[in-house]
């Protein structure tokens, strides 16, 4: 088997495809496609000031690498980088990222949950009993909007890529919570508010796997492991049950994908006039009178809030 392109060594099969590129074919096609989706979906703009979210694995860096290779085209151009440290023992490495932000000359803002919050994930999930992701989730989304409000950023850039889209895609199904699936797709959000920055998913149309292959060959950081919680997830499931589906029927992502696009216009007409009001203790918007993250933190230090 050769390179569909130049008859060379091939590197990866596509995903969705029986197509086998090259190194240097595969990098045109990866990077081909991300700027198309950048562009098709308006993900960065004129003078915007754009933020890249990231955790210091392949798909968040990869996104950095290719928003600075797209804005490099223009003058005067920026970018700010946000990096969460959770506080989760021997898991978050975030060194690589400073040694290229600083080679690079990128602003970069590390934020940590103890000192926003006080405590570390691996202390709160110590002494309290809730779902790992679901606390480290709406907590880590809450530090990024208020540190890119903070930072008057126009859209926030993440590494989420088509598998970690169909997955949400199916959680929400599966859960009944369709609102939740009108804030996705490659721009997120329905109704426009300045206290939501919107995310921006340069990598929305590529596969974990074209991802990963392309992180390596790229030489970006890909962790040894997961997250030592997320194997009691409910996405972890939902994740086994992609993977499963797609090795028996091939293109089941892409599909669950294309057709949910299809359905996203509605939803969001669905959902435009949903109400938005301001959580009670912090001021962010939220659909009730206190938002997920301070529900939550209710529940670690009830006495604190104010």
């Amino acid at each position: 088997m050769v390179c569909k392109q130049c008859s060379i060594k091939p590197v990866i099969q596509l995903s969705n495809s029986p197509v086998s590129l090259c190194k240097q074919c595969f990098f045109q096609y990866f990077e081909k496609k991300v700027f198309k989706t950048i562009s098709k979906h308006n993900l960065i703009e004129v003078d915007e000031r754009i933020g890249v979210a990231v955790s210091g694995g392949k798909d968040s860096f990869s996104a950095l690498y290719l928003v600075q290779r797209y804005l490099s085209r223009r003058k005067n151009f920026s970018i700010v980088v946000i990096a969460i440290d959770e506080g989760i023992s021997s898991y978050r490495d975030l060194s690589f990222l400073e040694k290229y932000c600083s080679e690079e000359g990128l602003e970069l803002h590390i934020v940590s949950f103890e000192s926003v919050f006080g405590f570390t994930l691996d202390e709160a999930l110590s002494k309290h009993n809730i779902k790992p992701c679901t606390l480290c989730g709406v907590l880590r989304r809450y530090i990024l909007n208020r540190t890119a409000q903070k930072l008057k950023l126009d859209k926030l850039i993440t590494g989420h890529n088509l598998d970690d889209e169909a997955q949400s895609v199916l959680m929400n199904q599966f859960k009944g919570n369709l609102y939740l699936s009108a804030r996705l797709g490659p721009l997120t959000g329905v109704i426009r508010n300045d206290k939501f920055i919107r995310r921006a998913k340069p990598l929305y149309f590529l596969s974990e796997k074209e991802t990963a292959t392309y992180a390596f060959l790229r030489g970006f950081p890909i962790p040894s492991g997961e997250c030592p919680n997320y194997t009691n997830s409910f996405r972890n499931d939902v994740r086994n049950l992609l993977n499963n589906l797609e090795s028996s029927y091939p293109g089941t992502k892409h599909a669950v994908i294309n057709s949910f696009l299809l359905q996203l216009p509605i939803l969001k007409d669905r959902y435009r006039n949903e109400q938005v009001q301001v959580c009670t203790y912090c001021g962010e918007i939220c659909s009730g009178l206190v938002c997920k993250a301070c529900e939550l933190l209710e529940r670690i230090r009830p006495k604190t809030l104010n």
